[in-house]
């Protein structure tokens, strides 16, 4: 009997309660919002290291979009900066309702890593139940962590549109970015053609954390045969491939999104 994997989510109380087994990563960011590096030396997690999204947790903007995959190098290096090992648990926070630590999460687990897990509610929550916080920088041990792309599935440009014709292409994104009524960050409005809008925040509860298992499988109950996941930039996809895998469904992502797939004018755009 096969037995089920743990959920990728990881309560305040359970963190709480074992601090010390798990590498901590504080990954706040938000498209359009400030530094989280700041906001890290304010306040963090005790034990946590800050890793900054746009730096090594994506490539450069340019034709592959806002916010490619990074180079495994960099990946690599700046999660043993972090003191990620093979061997400890990570587990991953923002204070973007869990949006940013889903990239964190995708691509630990696309690196190789197997034990990761978001903190549900992120440091809102941590702060709500009243645990401490640290300030400033922390003294961290370089880890071991070897990253080994490939291990969560890649939908790539040239597959999106044969991708959403044979099974379930998820646009993350609001509704009315979806339906090309607005567009405050790409230069063109609209969605992929053949793709299902399933924005980020029907994820969630009031408070930032992620609706129950029985909530989210009615969410993405339209998510049949191969199911792939996209955004504006490749990050809040990794929120829906996140929790589709908490309902128990598996979903590739395609990094590019809608920022690559506009680079080329001559790609089709639904509105």
């Amino acid at each position: 009997m096969q037995t089920p994997r743990p959920s990728p989510l990881i309560s305040v109380a359970e963190l709480a309660a074992n601090l010390g087994e798990a590498v901590v990563l504080d990954v706040r960011w938000r498209l359009g919002g400030p530094p989280g590096e700041p906001e890290f030396r304010r306040g963090h997690i005790p034990g946590a290291a800050y890793v900054d999204l746009p730096t090594a947790l994506a490539s450069a903007p340019g034709s592959r979009g806002r916010h490619p995959l990074p180079e495994p190098a960099v990946l690599e290096a700046a999660l043993r900066a972090a003191g990620v090992e093979e061997q400890r648990p990570v587990v991953v926070y923002d204070d973007w309702a869990g949006r940013a630590a889903a990239r964190a999460w995708w691509l630990l687990r696309w690196a190789g890593h197997r034990d990761v897990r978001v903190l549900d509610g992120g440091m809102a929550a941590w702060r709500a139940a009243g645990h401490p916080v640290s300030t400033g920088s922390e003294h961290l041990t370089p880890g071991d962590f070897t990253a080994r792309p490939g291990a969560m599935p890649v939908v790539e440009v040239d597959e999106v549109l044969v991708h959403a014709r044979r099974g379930t292409l998820v646009d993350a994104r609001d509704p009315e970015r979806f339906r090309g009524e607005v567009e405050p960050v790409d230069p063109v409005a609209g969605h992929i053609p053949g793709a299902e809008n399933v924005p980020s925040g029907a994820n969630l509860r009031e408070d930032g954390t992620f609706r129950p298992v029985e909530e989210l499988r009615v969410v993405y109950a339209g998510a049949t045969g191969p199911v792939a996941a996209y955004c504006g930039s490749g990050v809040t996809a990794a929120h829906a491939v996140l929790a589709m895998e908490v309902a128990g469904i598996s979903a590739a992502l395609y990094p590019g999104s809608w920022s690559e797939w506009v680079a080329d004018e001559g790609r089709p755009v639904e509105r």
